[in-house]
């Protein structure tokens, strides 16, 4: 038999008794994506953890304002800003913050650094058995594997004690980044032909300082790469339990599976393009108006290639421009606002401000130009992942790696909300599904 013939001709039917008529949602009012009718989320949860905050609802209706994220009720700003005057890195603390709920002191802070770098290091063996013995061409791919293989190297995987799964979980936040690291090693030198580099991770940096030694050739990078990769971590650590991932965590926690098989999961969600690609697709549309626009600084020329973008005209002709609009942020994303901020710093020290210009050009035609070509009045801004991607770029950070460093910032976030579902979840989560075929008599073989 041919097999692919057989999935070819299958492939059809298969999408056929998988469509559902768009009208019967609005008959038996599902919510899909669980999402209501006026774009916000259903509320099934509670937490503690992330605040997402970028409209009021007034009457059913949204009135956007000024967007706002805290990390257990702390504005993410006042955190920032706090680190940034002390001249530390502040993912550490970040981490601390999400997975204890408050704020630690400069000796809780300092043993917690400690316990992070002591775990470093992967088990015995792990690296040649797990990562160069079986090399992954996508690394978000390996970084699932590898989470999921940690559990044979763990002397107590299914205890659901909070001591043992804290014990598990801070291991992952220390190794995250040097999964991530080592699984791009062996993609670049198995799959791209280049040469292999396995720095041995060091006792002394922080998370954001380990990540660009582990990565790089030489090993080398400058205070004001790691200051600003930090920024980026403590910006993406958490968001909320409602995000795809998090959501992913809570819902697969409750299930009471094991540690790595909830963060895999996680890891698998952010994988999408939808949820964590994003950082990419704004790489390759910047690249495209480049190509296009002449002057980049010239607002009428930006505009006229954004409303062909808006038109389908150009570039993958989706009509969308990539890290424009947020599902709960309008006026502002505090995170592009702090990284936007950064990357400034980091545009003029590699001497890269043409290119500022013109991210910063597109971030402000777009959101007129965009109500004017949908006919919308919706309020739309950059969102973290608009400048993400530059700064990667600035950083000499490798495409392949974009979405990993999101799961190397995020293990935090989705930590925080495995303790919580664990404490405070109680049921599994179940939402319902309703059954529109009907019922289907059976046919005997002879007469199909």
């Amino acid at each position: 038999m041919d097999h692919n013939a057989f999935f070819h001709s299958h492939a059809e039917r298969a999408a056929k008794h998988s469509f559902i008529e768009p009208a019967l949602h609005k008959k038996f009012n599902t919510k899909r994506g669980l999402r209501n009718e006026n774009g916000t989320g259903v509320l099934i949860g509670l937490t503690e953890i992330g605040e997402v905050h970028g409209y009021v609802v007034e009457d059913q209706e949204r009135t956007p304002v000024e967007g706002r994220l805290r990390y257990r009720g702390i504005d993410l700003k006042d955190i920032v800003r706090g680190f940034q005057a002390d001249r530390r890195y502040g993912f550490e603390e970040v981490a601390y913050l999400l997975l204890f709920g408050e704020l630690p002191s400069a000796s809780e802070l300092n043993d917690f650094r400690t316990l992070l770098r002591s775990h470093r290091a992967l088990p015995d063996g792990f690296t040649e058995e797990m990562i160069l013995s079986a090399p992954s061409g996508d690394i978000m791919n390996k970084l699932g594997r590898t989470v999921l293989a940690m559990y044979s190297y763990d002397d107590d995987p299914e205890n659901q004690e909070i001591e043992n799964v804290l014990r598990q979980l801070v291991a992952l936040i220390a190794r995250f980044p040097t999964l991530a690291a080592y699984g791009y090693q062996a993609k670049r030198h198995y799959h791209d032909g280049e040469s292999l580099y396995i720095h041995i991770p060091s006792t002394e940096m922080s998370t954001a300082e380990t990540i660009l030694h582990l990565i790089r050739p030489d090993g080398a990078f400058t205070d004001l790469e790691a200051e600003t990769l930090d920024l980026a971590l403590v910006l993406h650590a958490e968001h909320g339990g409602g995000n795809n991932s998090a959501f992913t965590i809570h819902v697969v926690s409750s299930s009471a599976t094991d540690t790595y098989s909830a963060v895999a999961a996680g890891v698998g969600s952010l994988k999408g393009a939808k949820h964590g690609g994003a950082a990419q697709r704004v790489i390759r549309m910047i690249d495209d108006f480049k190509e296009n626009v002449e002057r980049w600084n010239d607002e009428a020329e930006v505009s006229a290639y954004v409303r062909r973008l808006f038109r389908k005209e150009v570039f993958d002709r989706s009509g969308l421009v990539y890290g424009m609009g947020h599902a709960v942020y309008t006026v502002s994303d505090p995170r592009a606002v702090l990284l936007h901020e950064k990357a400034r710093d980091l545009a003029a020290a590699t001497g890269r401000e043409q290119e500022m210009e013109l991210y910063e050009t597109i971030a402000r035609v777009v959101p007129p130009i965009f109500c004017e070509e949908k006919g919308t009045d919706r309020v739309i801004s950059p969102n973290v992942d608009f400048f993400s991607g530059f700064v990667y770029r600035m950083l000499n950070i490798p495409e392949d790696l974009y979405t990993p460093l999101f799961a190397v910032a995020r293990i935090a976030g989705w930590s925080a909300h495995r303790i919580e579902e664990m404490i405070s979840g109680g049921r599994i989560i179940r939402p319902a599904y309703k059954n529109v075929r009907g019922s289907v008599p059976y046919r005997p073989i002879a007469n199909r």
